[in-house]
């Protein structure tokens, strides 16, 4: 490979890597606005999500029913205000 056609390549695969890393950093930056400007859910939405994803761990048996249930009830303290 001629040194031109190096340096051309090296140049623009640079280029190409700030021009993807600007392009994921703004990406970043509006993901991160839309969640701080969302609205809050109330306490009973978070807990029927915490719900849905500790129901939908058993089924793939990555936790126990058991499990679920110590946890749920942990984080329904803490969210619900609960001790």
């Amino acid at each position: 490979m001629h040194r031109k056609a190096a340096r051309y390549v090296t140049r623009t695969t640079t280029a190409a890597g700030a021009v993807a890393a600007a392009a994921s950093s703004v990406a970043a930056a509006a993901v991160a606005a839309s969640i701080v400007f969302s609205p809050v859910a109330d306490a009973s939405s978070r807990m029927d999500g915490v719900r849905a994803d500790l129901q939908r761990a058993v089924q793939l048996n990555q936790i126990t029913e058991e499990q679920a249930l110590s946890f749920e009830a942990k984080l329904a303290g803490r969210i619900l205000g609960e001790d």
